[in-house]
């Protein structure tokens, strides 16, 4: 092939700037090849127009509009530090939430630079439903190829719109690492959705982070965030949550409106004579299909509907009982139960974030009485210790205590190299692994062998109605999640980790410190003690001494 006379054409484009000048770079969010101007970002924004925009075609205009209902303007008219708002399913709080951050971002004052920066914390019980929800909604408002790029590596939104420069976190429960840094750092304020899966004591934590960003300049007389608070979402949770409590409170005029508002949203059906209707107060109907709430109340509990579509307080199990064979109306005992004397009480603990213990006794002819619990959230296990010591000292003098719990409180925390059962014994309660192993499976049938034996015509494991918590994990709090699959119901290997797990797993580990996962190895069904021996130990409070008795081994 005969080579060209023409000299060979330089490749890819010429070069528009000297060697010595860097090209500038494509500000992040803008879409590669897009000719749509963006603002100029940072300082140089504050301090020069921004250059006049060229009409685009209207296929590149994207147009989101937001209209706010009664409730929700009434949210969004409120100054509260905390403003919480309950509704069904659909109802368009969860927009309204996202709406209300971006909106407070650009109420507020302006920092010395000219740039009104905040930083936001959104959060949500697990990650999963962190990415198929909240952030999904909020990516539809605020799309990532207008206002910039959605980091998923570090679940942030970094937003510079016009003079807003705002930072959203999105953090979820189930990776404790991730909490404990958010409530480390210095926010504006956060957005927590689905409330109900969230403990009081996140709230209570992230209460000390918000305000504190961004940071005051006396030299310049700038006094930080012109606001700062916390709004919350949920749908309506069960009447022992504490936000059925609180909620109540606010309503008695118990609780300063400054600090806490709470805000209702009409059901979407209203019961009339056991049967339900439409409801023509409901909110955001006109972004929803005809017939949405009836339509899918088809086939659903009366508890589901009431809860989801009718706003109402109460429980519903969302899931595959762990526990299937616990029937409340058999197994709660129709009154308090009482420690029997001479008799061991069991404890079982379980660690984590939100410890929880079990209380329990078993009788002479072996049947169990779960008599107490101790449920806490976002407490370390110092705290839950000195709790607990507490309790034992002024509900149960004298009694001799077999303590056990979850095999990985062996484990030496990062910050001081002790494990949760040396952290107990320093408080004063020797305990010990539960098992030597951690088999969920035999944990779980340690607990299902007594809720299915039947002793001298009697459920061979009876619970107390003051453990309102465990009651409720048995009965279906503590589950196996749904997955969204379509054609068959199907549920995840692992129990959902929610608010009821703790006390759930609690109570196996009760039984098993008791030798109830030992005896199903064997395959013997276990019998009352015929033998047990105790070592006091002598509590100092102050004046006078109070012995407890502990199981030795």
């Amino acid at each position: 092939m005969a080579k060209s006379s023409q000299p060979a054409k330089r490749m890819g484009r010429p070069r528009k700037y000297p060697p010595t000048t860097p090209k500038p770079k494509r500000p992040k969010g803008r879409p590669k090849g897009s000719k749509n101007k963006i603002p100029a970002r940072g300082k140089a924004q504050a301090q020069a127009a921004p250059a006049q925009a060229s009409p685009q075609p209207r296929s590149n205009i994207v147009q989101r509009t937001y209209n706010a209902h009664a409730t929700l303007k009434a949210f969004h008219g409120s100054q509260a530090f905390h403003r919480a708002i309950r509704g069904p399913r659909g109802s368009g709080k969860s927009t309204g939430c996202c709406i209300e951050l971006f909106k407070k971002a650009c109420e507020q004052a302006p920092s010395p630079d000219g740039l009104r920066h905040t930083r936001w914390a959104v959060i949500r019980n697990t990650y999963r439903e962190l990415s198929d929800t909240t952030i999904k909604t909020w990516l539809y408002w605020f799309p990532e190829e207008y206002l910039g790029k959605f980091n998923w590596q570090s679940m942030t939104h970094h937003i510079r719109y016009k003079d807003v420069d705002m930072e959203v976190l999105f953090r979820a429960l189930d990776r404790p690492q991730d909490i404990k840094k958010t409530l480390s750092m210095e926010l504006t304020g956060a957005y927590i959705n689905e409330a109900k899966e969230v403990p009081f004591g996140i709230i209570s934590g992230l209460d000390d982070a918000i305000g504190r960003y961004p940071s005051m300049d006396a030299a310049n007389g700038f006094r930080g965030a012109s606001w700062h608070g916390m709004i919350l979402d949920t749908n309506s949770p069960d009447d022992d949550h504490w936000w059925y409590k609180l909620d109540e409170q606010f309503r008695r005029g118990e609780l300063d409106p400054k600090v806490w508002e709470f805000f209702t949203q009409p059901g979407g059906l209203v019961e009339r004579d056991g049967r339900f209707a439409e409801n023509p107060e409901a909110e955001n109907q006109e972004n929803l299909p005809q017939g949405y709430y009836l339509n899918r109340s088809v086939g659903k509990s009366k508890d589901h509907i009431r809860v989801y579509y009718c706003n109402q307080y109460g429980f519903v199990v969302e899931g595959k009982p762990v526990h299937p064979d616990y029937v409340d109306a058999v197994h709660c005992a129709p009154e308090i139960l009482r420690p029997v004397p001479g008799r061991t009480i069991y404890i079982g603990i379980d660690f984590g974030l939100t410890p929880a213990c079990t209380l329990g006794q078993r009788l002479v002819n072996g049947r169990w009485h779960v008599i107490d619990e101790l449920v806490t959230e976002r407490m370390g296990i110092t705290s839950f210790a000195q709790e607990l010591r507490r309790k034992l000292s002024a509900e149960y003098p004298g009694y001799s205590f077999d303590v056990g719990g979850d095999p990985a409180g062996s484990q030496e925390a990062q910050t001081d190299e002790r494990t949760c059962f040396q952290i107990l014994e320093t408080n004063g309660i020797p305990a010990r692994p539960a098992y030597h192993n951690n088999d969920p499976i035999l944990r779980r049938e340690a607990l299902d062998e007594p809720l299915r034996r039947m002793i001298d015509g009697k459920p061979g494991i009876l619970i107390s109605p003051k453990c309102t918590v465990l009651r409720k994990a048995l009965a279906g709090g503590y589950c196996y999640k749904r997955l969204q699959v379509v054609g068959s119901d199907r549920f995840h290997d692992k129990p959902d980790k929610n608010r009821f797990s703790h006390v759930a797993e609690a109570s196996e580990y009760m039984l098993m410190v008791a030798g109830e996962g030992a005896q199903l190895v064997k395959g013997v069904t276990p019998q009352a003690d015929e033998s047990e021996w105790a070592l006091n130990i002598q509590i100092d409070h102050g004046a006078s001494e109070q012995s407890l008795g502990w199981m030795g081994g």
